[in-house]
């Protein structure tokens, strides 16, 4: 890769727009789909290397000079695989910038409870399981992305009501452990209320989990397959039993963030299998076995299991296309993201006017699923339908008389974290607007502007072909 004669990312960028005659934010948005990343990347933001590699590309492609693999003032924040380049990071490194927005734990819980998005999206995949043919032996679900469990354990409520003598066999992929924990402590009445359920929780990737088989030899090799039988008939002998399984997660749900990507991956792959144990033999057929992964799902759910900032190759390659390749004949799976355009964007473009977080629709990743699997994509039907029957909308969870000319503290705080969390805005960026009162008296105006917060997702489905 040619070398700019300044060698540095920035020095390349800013040759290369005076050249050309280009506004930097348009070449952040045509670049890398950020019309803000010029100005991050003065303020001291990082860079992955595939972020380095699109910008480099797209620089040499436009006739101008690259900046090469290691910029030397970025080299101790760009998160490569070179070990000396991963020592440096390790030791340099912020631990507090290292982990995505979205995991972090007291953002993410306050969002849960404050907002109606979980139940809204358990409801809108009860009408997809309207539409879906189940087979035998079972009725077949792959959750990509359980969170706390609050959607899975309602739609699981949902399908005990449509198919309430009918196996269920249901994966759920997580990589954090708190989560995991969370999930599974709702799952007790679960097992109590439909008994012939199979229950997996696994935290392999998206090409992996739904087949429950990790695709890199050393990954197979050290996979934890761990079957939990639940004995007793009441739904506090199995929250019990569940309770206990706490050591076993500690010990193997362990993760850490990918040098490459910043991502969250696991240690070791795990599957943990539960069941009634008073029902093994009918679930015989059911039981998943290690080394026999089979996908063929009748449902997918996949609610926010992206970045929204993420390349849309990304999207596409490494988490939509794998989901549709896991569905059987038949099978549906609903996918939902982010879409903007409400109250709560208000507020983050009060504070950041240029902020635009939803850069990709649902027509986009349509598109672009259909190109990623090319010739397969005839056994599928894509769907992303009328905005009249894609959007929805949800709602930050408010008292009638909270909202008024006099706003308390509590509910400002918790709209600001609902709009913060629904558009991703990563702590780095936050810390420089906490230092005076404007993003309160941006949340107070808006919420006082519409009397209430709700915020929009968009959804779609593919559907496989049952002939």
């Amino acid at each position: 890769m040619q070398v700019a004669g300044g060698t540095t990312l920035l020095g390349s960028i800013s040759d290369f727009c005076r050249k050309t005659g280009m506004a930097e934010s348009t070449f952040g948005r045509r670049a890398v789909n950020d019309g803000k990343f010029v100005a991050r990347l003065r303020d001291g933001a990082r860079v992955t290397p595939e972020t380095l590699q699109r910008v480099n590309q797209f620089i040499t492609k436009n006739g101008g000079a690259a900046a090469g693999e290691t910029p030397p003032e970025l080299l101790p924040l760009i998160r490569a695989s070179a070990v000396s380049i991963e020592k440096r990071t390790e030791e340099k490194a912020d631990p507090e910038k290292n982990f995505r927005f979205f995991d972090n734990r007291q953002k993410y819980l306050l969002f849960v409870n404050t907002c109606s998005e979980k139940d809204v999206i358990a409801r809108r995949v009860g009408l997809e399981l309207g539409h879906i043919h189940p087979r035998p032996p079972a009725v077949r679900l792959f959750d990509a992305g359980m969170g706390d469990g609050t959607v899975l354990a309602r739609v699981m409520r949902e399908m005990h009501r449509k198919f309430p003598t009918v196996p269920f066999y249901i994966v759920g992929k997580e990589i954090s452990l708190e989560d995991v924990r969370l999930s599974l402590r709702k799952m007790a009445d679960r097992f109590f209320e439909h008994p012939a359920t199979v229950l997996v929780v696994t935290n392999m990737y998206y090409s992996e989990a739904p087949w429950l088989t990790p695709r890199q030899v050393a990954a197979a090799t050290s996979m934890v397959w761990h079957e939990a039988a639940l004995t007793g008939t009441t739904s506090h002998d199995f929250s019990e039993q569940i309770a206990a399984l706490e050591p076993f997660l500690a010990k193997n749900w362990q993760a850490r963030h990918s040098p490459k990507t910043g991502n969250p991956i696991y240690e070791n792959p795990v599957a943990l299998v539960l069941y009634r144990e008073d029902y093994r033999f009918l679930l015989e057929n059911v039981i998943p076995k290690r080394g026999e992964g089979r996908a063929e799902y009748d449902m997918v759910i996949a609610s926010q299991p992206y970045r929204l900032r993420a390349p849309l190759e990304f999207k596409a390659q490494k988490v939509v296309a794998p989901l549709v390749r896991a569905l059987g004949k038949g099978g549906r799976l609903l996918g939902i993201h982010s879409y903007g355009r409400d109250p709560g964007l208000e507020i983050i473009q009060h504070v950041w006017p240029e902020e635009s977080p939803f850069v990709h629709s649902r027509h986009d990743l349509m598109r672009a699923a259909k190109a990623e699997l090319g010739k397969e994509s005839r056994r599928y039907n894509f769907n992303a339908y009328a905005d009249a029957r894609a959007l929805f909308r949800y709602d930050m969870h408010t008292l009638p008389t909270e909202i008024s000319a006099s706003i308390g503290t509590s509910t400002l705080f918790a709209a600001w974290n609902a709009a913060i969390y629904v558009a991703q805005i990563d702590d780095a960026r936050l810390a420089e607007v906490l230092r005076d009162s404007r993003y309160l008296d941006a949340t107070r105006e808006v919420l006082q502007k519409h009397g209430s917060l709700w915020f929009l997702d968009e959804s779609y489905v593919v559907s496989r072909k049952r002939d």
